[in-house]
């Protein structure tokens, strides 16, 4: 069964987690590819400015299949070295994929976020949650550890110290407590949840997608490069921005005191 919908609002892509009967749980053995596939065809598209990543129901996502881990199938048969390349091939494609979105990823928590769940919309570039959202990596409850790479995901959404109460107590968060410790922008109204996320992704469209993009390549990779790394590759993105049309647009728009018309060129 397919994990996403997509829809299309103008330059905006908005993908729905969609096994409501399932809580949204992932990953099928297929997710890998599916995922990948999604985020290639966004970054091969010029015209799409941004990511909306919700999830159908009263879950954004349960996160892994308890029944296969404990029947031992699909992602967890065989042996431990089986195991481990289908975390390879189907997990982490899932998350290096979501993570190597060339436009921002907008991650609307509609519910429980747990698991791999937990780590996806911690995946977002900007979060907003639900009052109806909660959080938890609850991985040593089930003897298990997080094998999608959110031991180096939270720690820097949420610092260390409280990355490690919520992985070593298996604790879930409200979305207050979220709020609070910066693993969301903010919490809104359940009912309000899509809507404030598309303001928050037109106003995201309403840039030049070519400066949006090289935007967001400095902020990832400002996570792990050093100062002067940064500043030569600053100064080399932004000669390409220099060059584009959308520049000189959005300069004589500013001057002239109207909203720049934008173009991707």
């Amino acid at each position: 069964m397919a994990l996403i919908t997509e829809t299309r609002e103008g330059s905006v892509l908005i993908w729905t987690l969609s096994r409501p009967e399932r809580l949204n749980a992932l990953p099928d053995m297929t997710d890998g590819d599916e995922v990948a596939n999604a985020c290639e065809r966004a970054n091969a598209d010029p015209s799409v400015s941004c990511v909306v990543l919700t999830g159908e129901g009263r879950a954004f996502s349960a996160g892994g299949d308890l029944r296969a881990m404990q029947e031992r199938r699909d992602l967890f048969e065989g042996s431990g070295a089986a195991i481990r390349e289908r975390y390879r091939r189907i997990v982490h494609r899932i998350v290096r994929a979501l993570y190597g979105l060339d436009v921002p990823l907008i991650t609307a928590v509609n519910g429980p976020a747990m698991g791999l769940g937990c780590d996806i919309a911690g995946l977002g570039d900007i979060r907003i949650a639900s009052e109806r959202a909660s959080f938890g990596i609850p991985f040593m409850k089930l003897g298990i550890i997080p094998g999608d790479g959110g031991s180096w995901l939270l720690p820097r959404n949420i610092g260390y110290n409280r990355a490690a109460e919520m992985l070593f107590t298996a604790r879930s968060i409200d979305a207050e407590t979220a709020d609070k410790w910066g693993l969301v922008n903010r919490v809104v109204a359940h009912d309000t949840l899509m809507d404030e996320a598309m303001i928050t992704a037109r106003q995201i469209a309403a840039q030049p997608v070519q400066a949006v993009r090289m935007g967001k390549t400095l902020l990832r990779q400002g996570r792990d490069t050093n100062f002067d790394q940064m500043l030569e590759m600053s100064a080399a993105m932004q000669a390409l921005a220099h060059l584009t049309e959308d520049h000189i647009e959005g300069v004589t728009a500013v001057l002239e005191k109207r909203t720049g018309v934008f173009t991707g060129q």
